[in-house]
């Protein structure tokens, strides 16, 4: 899309406008890869994410304008992160994008992959990994959707934890000492190897961090989100007017 421009060389943003704008550009950046995908190779493979964002970007994707824009029945459902919760918890990715709209939309049940992290985490964590490499062709996502939590964490990598070191794997169990739970995550391997990878950022509490990770030290032990995205595969930052309030005029410009 024309209005997503380079910011450094690992990251390139896009500055649609006011919240609403921003949800809109979203919705069309979704639809455009995963038809780009679809007419390339015959399927679209996306890991989605939890998040107020991703809700409302379901929810207009399945609503009566946009759900005839993608052919369904071709695309590949897996998850970024989840809760070690039951898929009827209220707290689950899962539920949540599905009670979203994504459950009414004829996506066949065997090309929905929910992350089971509400027990044997570990094991199903390998589990997860498997399923990615057989049922995607090309071994890597065609888009993975992030947002970027308070203190600096993208999908289940959180500051300090053991899954920020993992190198191998493409899906892990991560332990989070400061909220004393588990959880299970993609890894930065498999985030990284995504052809898109898309992190939205609304809102004004957002401003402060956005700041701090794009314009601040490289330092992704503290702000993990900042060792998204390569050379090959850079992240795309989608972020609207409150959230880039506190960037400097030169990179606001690139709109």
């Amino acid at each position: 899309m024309s209005n997503i421009l380079p910011f450094d060389d690992r990251r390139q943003v896009a500055l649609p406008g006011d919240n609403q704008a921003t949800v809109d550009f979203c919705v069309a950046h979704f639809i455009a890869i995963a038809n780009e995908s679809i007419k390339k190779q015959g399927y679209f493979a996306v890991a989605l994410s939890g998040g107020s964002t991703p809700k409302v970007i379901f929810h207009n994707l399945s609503n009566q304008e946009n759900r005839h824009q993608i052919d369904w029945k071709k695309c590949w459902i897996f998850w970024s992160d989840e809760r070690a919760v039951e898929p009827t918890d209220p707290e689950s990715n899962y539920h949540m994008a599905m009670e979203a709209g994504l459950k009414e939309i004829g996506i066949p049940s065997e090309q929905v992959f929910r992350m089971v992290a509400e027990k044997n985490i570990e094991e199903n964590a390998a589990i997860y990994e498997n399923a990615i490499k057989k049922h995607i062709p090309s071994g890597h996502f065609d888009l993975v959707m992030l947002g970027m939590g308070d203190d600096g964490h993208t999908a289940s990598l959180f500051p300090w934890t053991d899954g920020l070191k993992n190198t191998e794997h493409l899906a892990i169990s991560n332990y989070i000492p400061q909220k004393k739970v588990w959880r299970m995550s993609l890894t930065y391997k498999c985030i990284n190897e995504a052809s898109h990878i898309a992190i939205y950022v609304l809102g004004d509490n957002k401003a402060t961090m956005v700041k701090k990770v794009l314009e601040g030290p490289y330092t992704p032990d503290d702000l993990p989100i900042q060792r998204v995205g390569t050379v090959e595969h850079p992240a795309t930052w989608i972020i609207d007017d409150a959230a880039a309030r506190d960037l400097q005029d030169k990179h606001k410009q690139i709109r």
